[in-house]
């Protein structure tokens, strides 16, 4: 039977994809009805940030929606619930639950999975924790953890997240619907690490790098993010698929060089390694860079 008592109920504050396939897992197991509002934010950082396809799913189920410039404090809820959600929520003693792309406490702040993907983590996860007045030191509600292999892009790494994200929501809507207190755990704050923002700059390469990290960086920065970029001729250009071939020695290690084609793709000598490039586009045209012309080129 629907509860329809308001200490039952959540506000949502949803953002991106994963803020997408929560609600619709909400709706599929027929928990909308716990929902007060869904808060709705728009990323403009993503390619693609779900905003308007979390819109359209509220509006067919008859889900009360606002941006998240209209949001006002003091609605008669017991819980609010944020998922991808980047700034500050105003909840004046309501209790406050967000959902983290890490495992914390490690990959505490920005770009967890991201930054998590870079380094070559053997397992990514989410976890659900109360707000706290430092950004994610809150209690730890409940965790999932996603066991992983290299190379993974990004935009797998997400659907991997979001399924966990799905699983994690409803176990809290279902806690919340039988009136059972959310239990939590304070962090270990000595195993505690940070992640920070990501600015423009932080999506060149440095060929400097080892050609593994650079591989997972291209795969962890690309879609539905901006793509590893690189200059080309003086053009700026963004690479969208490229693998770790075999280490050779060489006498002078010049990085960024083309040191030969590999099926006509150019190979790049990194800090450590080699790289050959699969996929690339202009920046500016969204044209192919292959196939190149010219064997003397250098990226940097």
């Amino acid at each position: 039977m629907r509860q329809n008592n308001y200490d039952k109920r959540i506000g949502l504050f949803l953002m991106t994809f994963k803020g997408l396939k929560v609600l619709e897992a909400i709706i599929e197991s027929n928990q909308h009805y716990l929902i007060s509002f869904v808060c709705v934010g728009d990323d403009k950082n993503l390619v693609e940030d779900s905003s308007q396809e979390i819109i359209a799913l509220c509006i067919k189920n008859d889900i009360q929606y606002l941006n998240r410039k209209d949001y006002i404090s003091g609605d008669k809820v017991k819980y609010l619930l944020a998922v991808s959600w980047r700034w500050m929520i105003e909840s004046k003693g309501i209790n406050l639950i967000v959902l983290h792309d890490s495992l914390l406490p490690r990959y505490r702040g920005f770009a967890p999975l991201v930054n998590a993907l870079k380094n070559g983590e053997p397992s990514i996860g989410v976890t659900a924790l109360f707000a706290s007045e430092n950004y994610d030191e809150g209690p730890i509600i409940s965790q999932k953890s996603i066991k992983i292999s290299y190379p993974i892009k990004i935009r797998d790494a997400i659907q991997l997240i979001a399924s966990a994200y799905q699983a994690l929501v409803l176990e809290i809507l279902q806690t919340i619907a039988d009136d059972i207190p959310l239990q939590s755990e304070p962090q270990d704050c000595s195993n505690a690490t940070y992640s920070l923002w990501l600015s423009d700059n932080d999506y060149f390469i440095d060929w400097n790098w080892d050609a593994q990290y650079i591989e997972r960086f291209i795969n962890a920065v690309g879609f539905p993010y901006g793509g590893a970029r690189t200059s080309l001729l003086d053009r700026t250009i963004r690479i969208d698929d490229a693998i770790v071939l075999p280490e050779v020695k060489i006498e002078n290690r010049d990085v960024g060089k083309i040191i030969w084609f590999d099926n006509e793709r150019p190979v790049i000598v990194c800090g450590r390694g080699l790289l050959r490039i699969d996929e690339a586009v202009f920046i500016d045209d969204n044209t192919s860079i292959l196939p190149l012309k010219k064997f003397r080129i250098r990226l940097r």
